[in-house]
């Protein structure tokens, strides 16, 4: 089966396997899910992950997932720039999640970051996802 969206694919696992309070979850590797992974690690919203390289050059990632007094760190996670429709924003225009206790992932000419730090760095770019 091919996988139109693999960022939405991998975001959709992750919300599922929260839903039934698991550990760890794996999906299938690939530099933009590395690069957003390394975000949501470093912002602390999951413990980590790992890769794992199989013989054809094809990668998995599994996701250790976190949690707080048994509820899941990520209260909710959305994709915000689909394959239908892309979404881009300035840098004065991007978007505050849950006033700033929340975050966006942007793609950017500098790399995938967090909201915060596109603002720093004074660049805008496509808005990947929003976490609350």
């Amino acid at each position: 089966m091919a996988i139109n969206d693999p960022l939405g694919d991998m975001l959709t696992r992750i919300r599922n396997a929260q839903m039934r309070k698991r550990p760890k979850v794996s999906t299938p590797g690939s530099k933009l899910r590395a690069r957003v992974l390394d975000v949501l690690q470093a912002e602390g919203y999951i413990r980590g992950y790992n890769s794992t390289e199989f013989g054809n050059g094809r990668t998995e990632f599994e996701v250790e997932l976190k949690y707080y007094d048994g509820q899941p760190v990520i209260r909710e996670i959305a994709r915000v720039s689909k394959p239908g429709r892309r979404v881009y924003s300035t840098v004065a225009a991007v978007p505050r999640v849950a006033n700033g206790l929340g975050m966006a992932i942007l793609s950017t000419p500098l790399g995938v970051m967090a909201d915060h730090e596109a603002r720093e760095r004074h660049v805008g770019g496509e808005v990947l996802c929003t976490i609350f």
